[in-house]
C-alpha cells in the first residue's frame, strides 16, 4: 500500500494525489494539519534520507522563522523536534511504499517506483 503524507491544500501534494489517482493507485492520505507528524516518524524518515533533507528550506514556514532558530538546527533532535511542531516545513509530499520514501514530487521517480 502507499502511503503519502502531506497537507491538503499544497500544491505539491496535489499533483501527487492527482497522479496517484489518475494511475488507479490505491494509497492512503495522511494530513499533517490533522493528524500531526509523530517524532517517531519523523525519526525513521530521517534514518532512510537524513534529517536535512526532510526541512523545507524553501517554503514560506521557514522563511518566516527567526534566523536564530534556523540556525539553531544543527542536529537531528532539532530538526525533528521542530518539524513535529511545525509540519509545515516538512518536505511534501512523503510517500512511502514498499520500503522506499520519496520527498517532494516528481512524476519520474514516481513512475519508477510504481512499476
Amino acid at each position: 500500500m502507499i502511503h503519502i503524507f502531506g497537507i491538503k491544500n499544497c500544491n505539491t501534494v496535489k499533483k501527487a494525489l492527482v497522479f496517484l489517482t489518475d494511475n488507479h493507485l490505491e494509497f492512503t492520505f495522511h494530513d499533517f494539519k490533522k493528524e500531526g507528524a509523530p517524532i517517531a516518524q519523523l525519526k525513521s524518515w530521517a534514518d532512510q534520507v537524513g534529517w536535512e533533507r526532510l526541512i523545507n528550506k524553501k517554503g514560506t514556514t521557514w522563511k518566516k522563522i527567526d534566523p536564530a532558530v534556523q540556525s539553531s538546527i544543527t542536529h537531528e533532535a532539532a530538526a525533528l523536534s521542530i518539524l513535529s511542531e511545525n509540519t509545515s516545513m516538512i518536505k511534501r509530499p512523503v510517500l512511502a511504499f514498499e520500503g522506499h520514501l520519496l520527498l517532494g514530487f516528481q512524476e519520474e521517480e514516481y513512475a519508477k517506483l510504481i512499476k
